[in-house]
């Protein structure tokens, strides 16, 4: 149980405000406590929509244990890969103004992925075929997150080292050095050839920036978050917001403690505006804020009588994509993304009979690293957001539970 918490209980009920009490919410209150209470999340921030109308909204648990600072609505989390559709939606509006083409060789936007090399059984060999647009959007690249597994694994692992040893420097890493870093390294497989959940979107993210010749986050706040009215979202957070932004814990000697971490290269002060904007990982935002992309993407790219997106270009980012043999890369990763297929930065469902949790035919989204989590349900109109910011927790067993509910309560 994570200190503090106890007396913060009775307090945090006002933050739990659907109107008045029904059925629904009772369900997601009492799992959302039940989980806080047993260490699986210091707090947790909960939002579901149907048809662009809030249903509940549900805050429980601590942003701050310390500080005994309360999880609410405003709350500002490390989005971490919910990051990464996002960025999809970016390279979507390039390709619907003819700036971007899915089907290009990436080496024609970022010079440094001319000549690729693959590393086959210890033997580094050039690969049969060049990493196109498409490769990154679907992660079919061949380009890995760090492991010790492969040898693109460790490469990657080296450029990783060296940006996170940078981070609080005055030279710290940018978008390009670091695509230029990662193009120096092997790929896992030729490009097409797999599924493999790697850096294909901060990779994405230095292709936007090469093609508009802006930053990541200031095409992004341009073209999205400006238009969605997303105000408290971006690479970083203001000072005057900083009190809103919510620690990380993990469960350590037998209670919640906030560990600074700056995985994947993202800084936890969130300070100061980031030489390196990862498209894969590195947003912060309020689920208020996600829920309003998501409210765009539900409305093939219309978003409250204002067209963001192309209605064609969202529809193929909600498409999906994956080979059979891609799909089972996919499924052996995620034991819980049976049934499903990926594409764009989404996981899209195919057949609901095989998933673990209730969806239908067309759900789509994404989870971050720490607990966040993003679905919409075209079929019924619902959006479905999460927030918790815990390293290690089984926050995919929390998130099911609560989506089920809303699945058979709001449809």
């Amino acid at each position: 149980r994570s200190r503090g918490l106890g007396d913060v209980y009775k307090r945090q009920k006002k933050y739990c405000n659907i109107g008045k009490m029904n059925n629904m919410y009772d369900k997601i209150y009492n799992a959302i406590k039940k989980a806080v209470d047993s260490g699986v999340a210091s707090g947790v921030n909960f939002l579901a929509l149907k048809n662009g109308r809030e249903i509940i909204s549900c805050q429980y648990g601590y942003r701050d244990i310390e500080n005994q600072k309360p999880m609410t609505r405003n709350t500002i989390l490390r989005m971490y890969s919910t990051s990464k559709p996002v960025t999809a939606a970016a390279a979507m509006l390039l390709v619907s103004r003819g700036i971007v083409d899915i089907g290009e060789d990436i080496s024609a936007y970022l010079p440094e992925f001319k000549n690729m090399h693959v590393n086959k059984n210890g033997r580094r060999v050039p690969v049969q075929r060049p990493i196109t647009v498409k490769n990154l959007l679907n992660m079919t690249s061949g380009l890995p997150y760090p492991d010790e597994n492969t040898a693109g694994g460790r490469q990657c692992s080296t450029v990783f080292w060296n940006l996170d040893n940078r981070l609080y420097t005055d030279k710290p890493m940018t978008t390009k050095e670091f695509s230029e870093l990662i193009a120096e390294n092997d790929l896992c497989f030729d490009p097409g050839e797999r599924f493999m959940y790697g850096v294909s979107a901060d990779i994405l993210g230095a292709l936007i920036e090469r093609t508009t010749d802006m930053k990541l986050g200031e095409f992004m706040q341009k073209e999205l978050f400006e238009p969605l009215e997303m105000n408290d979202t971006g690479f970083y957070v203001p000072a005057e917001k900083a009190d809103r932004t919510a620690k990380v814990y993990d469960f350590i000697d037998g209670h919640l403690s906030e560990v600074k971490t700056n995985h994947l290269g993202i800084k936890y002060t969130l300070d100061i505006p980031p030489a390196f904007e990862s498209g894969g990982a590195g947003i912060c935002s309020t689920l208020d804020d996600y829920s309003k992309f998501a409210e765009m993407l539900l409305g093939n790219g219309n978003f409250r009588g204002r067209q963001i997106i192309p209605e064609k270009a969202v529809k193929y980012m909600i498409s999906g994509g994956l080979t059979d043999i891609q799909k089972a890369d996919l499924q052996a990763g995620w034991g819980d993304l049976y049934g499903y297929t990926y594409g764009n930065m989404l996981r899209v469902c195919e057949d609901e009979s095989k998933a673990v949790v209730l969806s239908a035919k067309g759900e789509y989204g994404w989870n971050g690293w720490l607990g966040t989590y993003f679905s919409n349900e075209p079929a019924y109109g619902i959006t479905v957001l999460m927030g918790v910011q815990r390293i290690g927790g089984d926050t995919g067993v929390l998130v099911r539970k609560l989506k089920n509910i809303v699945m058979c309560e709001a449809t």
